[in-house]
């Protein structure tokens, strides 16, 4: 499907990853744009023809010709060639976005991912905020949310007496609060430098979407792709609360990632 297309509701987004809002009211969707009143929530999808590429890193702003029209794209620092055919998945818009780096103002433009690039970051990840990116709100949003296609997933768990499943971190995580666990998944969503972390969901095969415990988040300030499997060592934290309204029942900080 071309143009934009809202694929999940914020709020069925966050249900999805684990990830609980206090406050449920819906964000203000972008005006003034005939691209972007078709995408009033997180999670949107912007596709089309690839016309112009600026790099500023961290970022590299895309000029997609969708079919509703020319729409600005932010995503994580990435090759794309003009002239072709690209997606930017889990989009959040943002209005009157200025760009320090360039030292421009865009009307409308959308912070996203583009589908198995790496999205590397500059050492250490950008902070919370740079660029002028952003705001605390919508990059918990954009962590947050969990991906939106995976398909089929089936990885072995890892070895060692601190090896869990996805699954299992969910069951067992009151008895491993505090505690470091290993887990073995496959990258099936990677945001970098949001709070000055790289945020990357988790998944196995274990648990079930209805249950929602098939998904675990870590932070890490390793840089991984979409597709990638990893595994990965942190501390189980429950009830982490990260402020502007985002806790998550359980969460795997400071991870350390390897393929």
């Amino acid at each position: 499907m071309r143009g934009i297309t809202v694929v999940l509701l914020a709020a069925v987004a966050l249900a999805a990853s684990g990830c609980k809002k206090s406050d449920p009211a819906k964000p203000a969707g972008p005006q003034g744009a005939d691209a972007g009143a078709a995408a009033a929530a997180a999670g949107t999808r912007v596709t089309g023809k690839l016309v112009e590429k600026i790099d500023a890193p961290p970022y590299t702003y895309l000029k997609i010709k969708a079919a509703s029209g020319d729409v600005w794209a932010a995503v994580p620092k990435a090759d794309a060639a003009v002239g072709s055919e690209v997606t930017v998945v889990d989009a959040m818009p943002m209005e009157k976005f200025e760009s320090k780096t360039l030292k421009r103002t865009f009307d409308l433009v959308y912070f996203g991912n583009l589908p198995g690039a790496a999205g590397a970051s500059p050492a250490g990840g950008p902070a919370a905020g740079a660029e002028g990116g952003p705001g605390m709100a919508a990059q918990h949003a954009m962590a947050a949310s969990g991906p939106t296609e995976v398909g089929d997933v089936k990885v072995a768990k890892a070895t060692g007496a601190d090896a869990r499943t996805v699954a299992e971190v969910w069951s067992q995580r009151k008895a491993l609060k505090d505690k470091p666990v290993t887990i073995r998944g496959k990258v099936v969503k990677f945001n970098p430098g949001i709070m000055g972390k790289n945020w990357v969901h988790l998944r196995d095969g274990s648990g079930s979407a209805d249950k929602k415990d098939n998904d675990i988040t870590i932070t890490t300030a390793d840089t991984v792709a979409v597709g990638d499997v990893v595994t990965a060592k942190g501390k189980v934290l429950v009830e982490k609360d990260f402020g502007a309204g985002y806790a998550y029942p359980v969460i795997i900080e400071e991870a350390k990632v390897a393929k």
